[in-house]
């Protein structure tokens, strides 16, 4: 791939955004209701390929279950509010009105209560009660402590989610996570992230992990390129780990592990570029955070908005605009693509002539960098 010289002592790889680039017709047409959008990890079969996103301000433990009711995956945050606290509402409630100036403060404040290991299993239990499939999520350096109790309590799929997650951390003060070891030992398929390259996606499948998260700090809450100046444009970063699941295929003799878009996707037309780039499936933060029915209340944050040292995020404003059925399934009453994300997937590859999502991900897509793409 062409590299740019930045200067004479630095080159760097032109990377592309979703508003970089667009999807192009083909010379077939098809039905959108007989368009498929389902897809299966391990042994589980759901029939949209959205993932919620574990932050406090997308999924409760009703949200989750309606989600999963909608044919979607929930992911509970295990390390958020519903595990510190035995009814978050009031909290929920006060950080939905906090001043924009000390929000960040009070949020710390907020969730430096400790993680009560019973609220765990009980949230874990009450969406398994309701009879959808089961996920939580735990950050890399909480997974060593936490991790019997979540499966224990009977989780279907376990996620280790941070802002960059590597299988090989390399730590002088206490010893890391070996997450070879650890998907080996454990009885449930585990998904892991975020990777926003070809190697550290490899590396990542090599552990044995069914399915690898893409993305670093493009998400509407994170500030990440602001403080530490790292971010990855999320078209070139799905392509790229696309191409590792390729390879890996052939390296491990038919061992497919699936991509998984993290972050970025505000829209439906991003969604349908996240798979046309390669990705199986998306974990939606702020598109559902929008739902009336979110336990956010308009507004949007995850771990990062809170870190008690270095916060990369900010709790954001992103608008009730429907019901969680209606952000899925429609009808839409705007145009901007906050709604029916669903509809909005199926009539782009009913337009581009395919008829499921690995279909979907060979359609011809072009640099198309101007606003409006």
């Amino acid at each position: 791939m062409t590299e740019i010289e930045i200067g004479r002592g630095k080159r760097g790889r032109r990377a592309y955004s979703f508003d970089d680039i667009a999807v192009v017709p083909s010379r077939r047409t098809r039905d959108p209701e007989e368009v498929s959008v389902s897809w299966q990890i391990d042994a589980y079969h759901f029939d949209i390929p959205v993932i919620a996103a574990p932050m406090d301000s997308v999924m409760s433990p009703e949200s989750a279950i309606a989600l999963g009711r909608f044919g979607g995956l929930p992911v509970l945050d295990l390390e958020g509010l519903w595990t510190r606290y035995e009814d978050p509402g009031p909290l929920l409630a006060e950080i939905a009105t906090l001043d924009p100036a000390t929000a960040t403060a009070r949020m710390q404040e907020i969730y430096a209560h400790d993680i009560q290991p019973g609220l765990i299993t009980e949230r874990l239990r009450a969406v398994r009660a309701a009879g959808v499939t089961v996920a939580g999520a735990l950050s890399p350096q909480r997974t060593q402590q936490f991790w019997k109790m979540v499966v224990d309590a009977g989780v279907d799929l376990f996620v280790i989610r941070g802002t960059t997650v590597s299988a090989e951390h390399v730590s002088g003060r206490a010893e890391p996570l070996n997450l070879k070891r650890f998907i080996y030992e454990l009885d449930v398929p585990v998904i892991v992230g975020g990777a926003a390259s070809y190697t550290a996606a490899l590396h990542l499948m090599r552990t044995g992990a069914a399915g690898v998260l893409v993305g670093f700090g493009g998400g509407a809450a994170h500030t990440t390129r602001r403080t530490l100046g790292i971010h990855a444009p999320m078209a070139s970063a799905i392509a790229d780990v696309a191409a590792a699941r390729r390879d890996y295929l052939d390296e491990s003799g038919g061992r497919y592990v699936h991509v998984i878009a993290d972050g970025g996707m505000g829209t439906s037309g991003d969604i349908v570029k996240a798979v046309a780039c390669g990705a199986d499936a998306v974990m939606l933060g702020a598109a559902l955070a929008r739902a009336t029915d979110a336990p956010g209340r308009g507004l949007h944050w995850g771990p990062e908005a809170h870190h008690p040292e270095l916060p990369r995020g900010s709790r954001v404003e992103v608008g009730a605009v429907a019901p969680l059925e209606r952000i899925l399934f429609g009808p839409g009453r705007t145009a901007d693509g906050s709604t029916n994300l669903i509809g909005a997937l199926r009539r782009a590859m009913a337009t581009t002539g395919y008829s499921d999502l690995k279909e979907f991900q060979r359609v011809e897509v072009v640099v198309a960098p101007y606003p409006g793409s």
